[in-house]
């Protein structure tokens, strides 16, 4: 894809609030809600992955080498489980997406689970930064808006007229 300003991708353009309207502050305000709830939705959605991710890692954690033959109960649903038997306790089954599975030694699961989970956090911080910068647009965005209502309503008060159609909401 093609930019047109030379710029590299994720670069911000720098705009002067002051310059813009009061329409054009709450478009942009708006926006930058839009961008901040979406990004809440994906840490939310990566917290419930990064859980999933280091609670398998600590069930394989648990296994010990002597369990092979012994009995267990596996879980069918959330309150149905039935009997059944580890057979080789040195390799399990791992889901690496959806419905892809792949089948790797005990310690390989370990390290795998523990690859995603740092992955996983890696990509939360990001997102948690780029949602700090963003919340500090909006609140400057925010600050400039109440400028600028506050001049409307002195040069009101103070020509008695009322302000340019450009500075009105």
């Amino acid at each position: 894809m093609a930019s047109n300003s030379g710029k590299p991708q994720g670069e911000y353009q720098q705009i002067d609030l002051m310059k813009l309207n009061l329409a054009q502050l709450n478009q942009l305000k708006n926006q930058l809600n839009q961008e901040l709830m979406l990004f809440n939705d994906s840490l939310t959605t990566l917290k419930v992955a990064k859980s999933k991710y280091a609670g398998s890692k600590e069930a394989l954690e648990q296994f010990k080498p002597n369990w092979n033959d012994n009995v267990t109960l596996v879980p069918l649903t959330g309150s149905m489980y039935v009997p059944g038997k580890f057979k080789d306790i040195n390799n399990v089954l791992i889901e690496i997406g959806t419905g892809y599975y792949v089948e790797m030694g005990l310690d390989s699961g370990k390290d795998y689970f523990k690859r995603r989970v740092e992955f996983v956090t890696e990509q939360m911080d990001k997102i948690e930064k780029l949602g700090l910068e963003k919340s500090r647009i909006r609140d400057a965005i925010q600050e400039v808006m109440q400028i600028k209502v506050q001049q409307q309503i002195a040069a009101q008060q103070a020509g008695g007229t009322t302000a340019p159609a450009s500075q009105k909401a």
